[in-house]
């Protein structure tokens, strides 16, 4: 008995060491999350129920950053549009592309790491460095894309300060920059596709759009699905390439929601209203994820 009840101390002994041990490795990154992460955001939420213009003593405004943000700020609503409009034209163009070159790089073609490299190159640029290139592409007087147009007869246009062409042109650097990144993804999800699904739809005689319709989409759902999500979460935090490519403009018809809230924030030093924004942004994340995983067993396949 004496013997057992020695094991047993010794046992809780080791556990414990352990423990503590595990404890000690993760105590800088629990640190670091505590400090930079979950105070600043702690932080920002009792700030958005408070007047602080960065300068002075906050005063408690209670609500009344909400309700400006509802009633009495008409820029709030064009911005809040402009995001929307952004990530309509953004989410559906990238996964579509995406896809399709997932596809081409996933077939045994000559040449096909060449291209996997190629494609993928872009989402090694920062962000700043391809908003200013394209910045050059997209002028009006000496950019390549109207030089091109003007080589074969026709006319170019101001990309960058027309209205109806400025938001599209900031979808299409995104699209450009991350494409190359959800392809990769893409391609990880098609080969993870058991391949007997193939062999046995070709036996039964079905065309390469109905494999596509009827296997690869189906086994590709839990690919799509994770990219839908982090697409859309991506593109409500539209920064760098509108702050480098547009600066809102013109007229604000390119900025967003997160330009706005550092207009406001640093700009204006309104930081309890930038707060307020920044927390609406959060809700309407979470909603449309929280809406996204609860529809997901209409059209994700998780069975092999």
């Amino acid at each position: 008995m004496t013997a057992y009840s020695g094991q047993r101390r010794r046992c809780m002994t080791k556990r414990r060491r352990e423990f503590w041990a595990g404890m000690l490795f993760l105590a800088p990154n629990t640190l670091g999350f505590l400090l930079f992460t979950l105070v600043p955001v702690l932080a920002s939420l009792a700030l958005s129920f408070f007047d602080w213009p960065m300068v002075g003593t906050p005063t408690f405004s209670g609500l009344e950053n909400f309700q400006r943000m509802f009633t009495g700020d008409v820029k709030f609503y064009k911005v809040l549009w402009n995001t929307i409009y952004y990530t309509l034209l953004y989410v559906p163009t990238v996964l579509v592309f995406s896809l399709g070159l997932g596809l081409l790089i996933t077939r045994k073609l000559r040449g096909v790491l060449t291209f996997r490299l190629l494609y993928y190159l872009p989402v090694l640029t920062s962000y700043v460095a391809a908003a200013m290139v394209f910045q050059w592409i997209f002028n009006n007087d000496f950019g390549l894309l109207n030089y091109l147009l003007r080589c074969i007869g026709l006319q170019g246009t101001n990309w960058l300060t027309n209205k109806a062409t400025v938001m599209p042109c900031v979808a299409f650097v995104s699209v450009w920059k991350n494409v190359g990144r959800y392809m990769i993804i893409f391609m990880a999800g098609l080969q993870s596709i058991p391949k007997p699904l193939y062999e046995a739809a070709r036996i039964d005689g079905a065309t390469f759009w109905k494999q596509f319709r009827y296997v690869t989409i189906p086994m590709l759902s839990p690919t799509t699905f994770f990219l839908l999500i982090t697409s859309m979460i991506d593109s409500f935090k539209l920064f760098d390439i509108v702050w480098c490519m547009t600066g809102g403009g013109p007229s604000d018809a390119t900025r967003t929601l997160v330009t706005y809230i550092y207009n406001v924030s640093f700009q204006n030093f309104r930081m309890g209203y930038g707060c307020a924004l920044s927390w609406l942004l959060f809700v309407i994340i979470f909603v449309f994820t929280a809406v996204q995983m609860k529809c997901q067993s209409k059209w994700v396949q998780y069975d092999m």
